[in-house]
């Protein structure tokens, strides 16, 4: 299994479960979304998979790495070799350029760029590919970050999460910043890309994403049973 949850739970404040989730598991080269309305802790929970936070209680097993066992250094680590996360917010650096952006997780981390080299493809030439596969210009290539559109900035965003072939793709309301016909062509390309690398995918959204060929769509309310007021030890997120 790529991921599995175990009696996860996670809270805000103490005695106040946001999640409360028995049991998940996702296998390699699943396609799967979670839907659930906004505050419904969506983005929470794929902050717990991806190591940002850790839960104050349960187990979460992610790619055969116990997250709640490591330290941050070592999440942090995990997360960069071995996932693609396409934020919310984004997250790209603003001065640096598009394909500066797209190329960062190969000049960061060993695992992305040899998975690239093995395969004798230069990350510069593989940023371009995954550019032109999210049907963005040549052009903006060179252009900072900052003058992009929130689509075009949603774009980059997912070319740098699949730069390297990560086995697990994480997306947080990736299509959230594109109109109805952009949403389909995006998602599609998306889809497309992760199959092509044998990765996982695991994304969250409101929106139905009706007609996409997603292996498994679950409503968030499925996986959580009813939150009880608990009392637990809060753990350190680093």
């Amino acid at each position: 299994m790529v991921i599995r949850l175990s009696d996860l739970r996670f809270g805000w404040h103490p005695g106040e479960d946001l999640l409360r989730i028995p049991s998940f598991a996702q296998e390699q080269g699943e396609q799967v979304l979670l839907r659930g309305p906004s505050g419904s802790g969506k983005s929470t929970l794929l902050a717990i998979v991806s190591g940002i936070l850790r839960p104050q209680y349960g187990r979460v097993s992610v790619l055969g790495a116990d997250m709640c066992a490591l330290s941050g250094r070592a999440r942090d680590r995990l997360r960069g070799e071995n996932m693609g996360v396409i934020f919310q917010q984004f997250n790209l650096l603003p001065y640096l350029s598009v394909l500066d952006n797209v190329v960062l997780p190969a000049r960061l981390f060993q695992a992305r760029r040899a998975a690239l080299l093995q395969r004798s493809i230069h990350p510069v030439d593989e940023a371009r590919r995954l550019l032109e596969a999210m049907n963005l210009p040549s052009t903006i290539a060179g252009r900072p970050a900052h003058r992009l559109s929130v689509g075009e900035q949603q774009r980059v965003a997912a070319a740098r999460a699949l730069l390297g072939s990560p086995p697990l793709i994480i997306a947080d309301e990736p299509t959230s910043a594109l109109d109805e016909e952009s949403q389909e062509s995006f998602l599609a390309t998306l889809m497309a890309q992760v199959r092509m690398s044998g990765a996982s995918l695991l994304m969250v959204s409101h929106q139905s994403c009706t007609g996409f060929p997603f292996d498994r769509v679950i409503g968030l309310h499925d996986l959580c049973v009813n939150p009880a007021p608990v009392t637990v030890t809060a753990v350190s997120t680093r």
